[in-house]
């Protein structure tokens, strides 16, 4: 493990703009911590990719934010947590987290009928990543996985309210409804932004991974006595794969502030 220190940022990175769900959680929890962000928006969805893809784009992800020195690494990618994750934390010296077990951990301890859903990208669902984490706290609970395919393209086209979220949420959840679930998770960091239409729609307690993540990292750096000690002005950078001004006019809708201080770079050759 390499030398880390309380100054270092934290570094989160995701497919595109869901993974400032993650960030602004973190933000309120931890409002002292500088903050290095990377959106690969050039290669987003990876919901719909294979998993060695979805691995690779992490591996190029995570050696781009360890460049920038930073002294933990969030995952904030719900279909990047459920397939490399392992792979990440085996590679790379720093403490790694993501966005699956914190969120699996608080679905189990909320379910009372030991029935739960997840809602996700066919990727995290294909992976069962949630279902594995909530059976190895309590195998009795029974896991339905249902994939949600339009819901990350309509939110990153920040289509977050109208008749068409609303119908094909409908759609989705209809399999929330019948699978008798008392617990539904957001597996996916894109969301919560929807999380007023899910909520009419399914009637039941939503987990959201990106508060239950904030949580864990704030954990994770009271462990290791690694909080920022402040003094000097807070850093807060964005990295995009692709166009800087489309990130930041849907991503400050997820941040909830103005976004400035993008850079544009380049990933995988």
């Amino acid at each position: 493990m390499q030398e880390l220190s309380g100054e270092m940022p934290i570094g989160i990175f995701d497919s595109g703009v869901g993974g400032l769900t993650v960030m602004r959680e973190i933000i309120k929890q931890l409002p002292e911590e500088d903050i290095i962000y990377l959106g690969d928006t050039a290669r987003v969805p990876y919901g719909a990719r294979s998993p060695e893809t979805v691995s690779r784009y992490s591996f190029e992800n995570t050696e781009f934010l360890m460049s920038k020195g930073i002294k933990i690494l969030v995952v904030a990618c719900n279909t990047s947590s459920a397939v490399s994750l392992g792979m990440l934390r085996g590679q790379f010296p720093i403490p790694v987290a993501g966005v699956v077990e914190p969120g699996a951990r608080a679905a189990a301890a909320n379910t009372k009928l030991k029935k739960i859903a997840v809602i996700g990208t066919e990727t995290t669902i294909k992976s069962a990543a949630y279902e594995k984490a909530i059976r190895a706290i309590d195998e009795s609970v029974k896991v339905s996985g249902i994939a949600c395919p339009l819901f990350v393209p309509l939110i990153e086209e920040g289509r977050l309210h109208g008749d068409v979220v609303t119908l094909i949420a409908g759609e989705y959840l209809t399999q929330v409804k019948s699978s008798g679930a008392d617990t539904l998770v957001l597996g996916c960091t894109h969301y919560p932004m929807i999380k007023h239409v899910i909520g009419d729609i399914a009637q039941i307690p939503l987990i959201d991974s990106a508060v239950e993540t904030a949580k864990e990292v704030k954990q994770i750096l009271a462990e290791g006595n690694m909080f920022r000690k402040g003094g000097s002005q807070l850093s807060r950078e964005f990295y995009v794969t692709d166009s800087p001004e489309k990130f930041a006019l849907v991503g400050e809708k997820f941040l909830g502030h103005k976004i400035s201080n993008i850079s544009k770079i380049n990933l995988g050759g």
